[in-house]
């Protein structure tokens, strides 16, 4: 597994779920239960995490959708 997002944003987790199963790229949500117990602070943020031969084409996804800069960080 390698890790495509980090971000303590919902929506951006979200969205970028989303844009992953359209394409068809499987994507697992790290540290959920963490973040979850911490409350709503947002201090620990959630991983997305994909399958290492999908990780070059999910950030490629993220980027050309915005959700990503140029060097991999959430925009």
């Amino acid at each position: 597994m390698e890790e495509i997002l980090r971000s303590t944003d919902p929506v951006l987790i979200s969205c970028a779920q989303a844009l992953l199963k359209a394409e068809g790229i499987e994507a697992v949500l790290f540290d959920q239960h963490s973040s979850a117990i911490e409350g709503s602070i947002g201090a620990i943020p959630r991983r997305l995490m994909t399958l290492r031969e999908d990780a070059a084409a999910a950030r490629q996804l993220l980027r050309e959708a915005g959700l990503l800069d140029g060097g991999g960080r959430e925009r």
